[in-house]
């Protein structure tokens, strides 16, 4: 079965490499040479997009998420029957989905009638990723999820917590997206304002994926497009 990943923060990243450890290795990589985090469900229609064959298992795109996953399951790798997208370096939760272009890679394989999870690990602060912990965590998550019966239209998005070193794995809940707004908050500087907006302190519907994670545990929502 051929399994594509992909993501927003680029090829080189180690949340990918991390992803690939998820699936024992057996995925192909079709991703952005660059980063790309943020640019939501974008493409590129008026410039060209490299391709560059790299290996038989990766494929650097100049390009977006989105533009990935066209090229991915249009030309490449039309037999494909899974789409990865992950891990990013930092929650996509609640309306972040609108924003992500790891979520965006997804959706527009759901365009394709081709299943698809998107997973993300939230950051808490400066404290460096654990992405071994990650991956094992990922891999639990992709078994889970890859057999169940496919509906068009439809995709997975999975956030991982973040917990303490010594903390047991977190356990897997089924919930809705969150509809609260992200934090809006701005320094004013003259006539420039600059974000500044703490993530952690988003505010949360009670059982949505925000609360699920930032209490925890893993949570996995199931969207349409």
């Amino acid at each position: 079965m051929t399994v594509i990943l992909t993501n927003d923060d680029g090829i080189d990243a180690p949340g990918i490499r991390a992803l690939l450890k998820a699936v024992n290795g057996s995925g192909i990589l079709v991703a952005p040479s660059g980063h790309y985090s943020g640019c939501g469900h974008q493409v590129t229609t008026t410039a060209p997009i490299r391709v560059e064959k790299r290996t038989d298992q990766e494929y650097a795109i100049a390009g977006t998420p989105a533009d990935c996953s066209r090229i991915a399951l249009n030309y490449l790798f039309p037999d494909t029957k899974l789409v990865l997208s992950g891990i990013n370096s930092g929650g996509n939760m609640g309306v972040d989905v609108y924003i992500s272009g790891t979520v965006a890679a997804i959706r527009e394989a759901a365009f394709h009638r081709v299943p698809g999870i998107a997973i993300s690990q939230y950051k808490k602060g400066r404290i460096p990723v654990d992405w071994e912990r990650s991956a094992r965590w990922a891999a639990r998550v992709v078994e889970h999820l890859a057999n169940r019966p496919y509906e068009p239209g439809f995709y997975w998005n999975v956030n991982l917590p973040y917990v303490e070193p010594d903390a047991p794995d977190p356990e897997m809940v089924f919930c809705h997206p969150c509809t609260q707004p992200l934090p809006t908050d701005f320094r004013i500087e003259g006539d420039e304002f600059y974000y500044c907006g703490e993530y952690g302190a988003r505010k949360r519907d009670r059982g949505s994926d925000v609360e699920i994670c930032l209490s925890g545990k893993i949570a996995i929502t199931y969207l349409s497009i």
